[in-house]
C-alpha cells in the first residue's frame, strides 16, 4: 500500500530528493516550502499525488493548519519528515542574538511544532513514522558551527525522548544524520558560503581557512542514493533510531565518543569527590 508523506523543506536539497523518490514509486506527498512556486514541477509531473503547501515552520499555527490540511486531503499521514533547516555559521563570539534565535526557531522549534501537530493523527491511526533530519553536526562539534550544533544536538535529544514516549502508540522515530551531500551542482555544499554567515571577526580568519580545507576534503554523497535508503528505512518493520547517511565521518565520530568515555573514566575520582559523603543515596536523575 502506498504511503502518505508530510515533508518540510521540500524545495531543494535532500528534502526535494526524498519527495521525488516517494512520488516516483507511487506514494503521495504533502510537500511544504516557504514558496510553493518551487514545487510547480512536482505538481506538473505527479498531479494530485502532490499537495503543495506554503509553510514557514517557525509559525506554529501555520504548521498545525498545514498538517491538518494534509490529513484531510489524503485521509491519513504515514511518514513525517522534519527536514526544514539551515546552518548558521560563525564563531560563538561573532553570533548575534537574532542569529541564534532564528537558528533555533527553525531547526529546533520548527521540528517540535511539526511533531506536536502530527502526533495526534498518528496516535489515532496507531501507526506512523517520524523522520528527523539531524546531521553529523548533531553528534560532534567543530569550530564556527556553534549555532548549528546547538540546534542539531537539541533535536537529537528531542527525538530520543520522543521515541520513548510514542512507542506504545505504534509510532516509530528515526534520526537521520547526514554528512555532506552533493545537492548543489553535484558538489558538496560549502558551509562558509551558504548565505547565513555572522559578521566575521578577523581574529578567526585563519580558523575559517583551515575549516574550508577540512570540509572540502570530505567525499560528497549522492542525494539520490540517500533518498533510496530513506525509502528502505520507512518500509522497515524495525527501523533504526539513528542512522548515519554518507561516508567520511565514521572514524571521527568513533574517536570523539572514545575520547568522551576516556574523559569520564579519567575523572572518576573527581566524580566521587564531588558526590561527597553525606551517608545518603543520591536521588536518581
Amino acid at each position: 500500500m502506498s504511503k502518505v508523506w508530510f515533508v518540510t523543506g521540500s524545495s531543494r536539497g535532500l528534502g526535494r530528493c526524498f519527495v521525488e523518490a516517494a512520488l516516483s514509486r507511487g506514494d503521495k506527498v504533502a510537500a511544504t516550502a516557504r514558496n510553493t512556486a518551487s514545487l510547480g514541477e512536482l505538481v506538473a509531473a505527479h498531479g494530485d499525488a502532490v499537495l503543495p503547501l506554503a509553510l514557514d515552520v517557525t509559525d506554529r499555527a501555520a504548521v498545525f493548519d498545514g498538517v491538518r490540511r494534509a490529513k484531510e486531503h489524503f485521509g491519513r499521514l504515514d511518514v513525517i519528515v522534519n527536514n526544514a533547516g539551515y546552518a548558521q555559521v560563525g564563531a560563538i563570539e561573532e553570533l548575534t542574538e537574532r542569529q541564534l534565535r532564528d537558528q533555533l526557531e527553525t531547526n529546533l522549534f520548527g521540528a517540535v511544532w511539526v511533531v506536536q501537530a502530527a502526533l495526534p493523527h498518528l496516535r489515532e491511526q496507531g501507526a506512523g513514522h517520524v523522520i528527523q533530519m539531524s546531521s553529523v553536526a548533531g553528534l560532534i562539534a567543530m569550530p564556527l558551527g556553534g549555532a548549528y550544533h546547538l540546534s542539531k544536538w537539541a533535536v537529537e535529544a528531542l527525538n530520543e525522548t520522543l521515541v520513548r514516549e510514542v512507542a506504545d502508540f505504534g509510532v516509530k522515530v528515526t534520526i537521520v544524520e547526514p554528512a555532506g551531500f552533493a545537492t548543489r551542482g553535484g558538489k558538496n555544499p560549502d558551509p562558509l558560503d551558504n548565505g547565513h554567515l555572522a559578521e566575521p571577526n578577523p581574529v578567526y580568519d585563519g580558523l575559517r581557512r583551515r575549516l574550508a580545507g577540512l570540509v572540502g576534503g570530505k567525499p560528497a554523497g549522492d542525494p539520490v542514493a540517500a533518498a533510496r535508503t530513506l525509502l528502505e528505512i520507512v518500509d522497515s518493520d524495525d527501523p533504526p533510531l539513528r542512522v548515519l547517511f554518507g561516508q567520511g565521518f565514521h572514524d571521527m565520530i568513533e574517536q570523539v565518543y572514545a575520547e568522551r568515555l576516556k574523559t569520564w573514566a579519567d575523572g572518576r575520582d573527581l566524580s566521587i569527590a564531588a558526590h561527597g559523603n553525606l551517608g545518603q543515596t543520591a536521588p536518581a536523575v
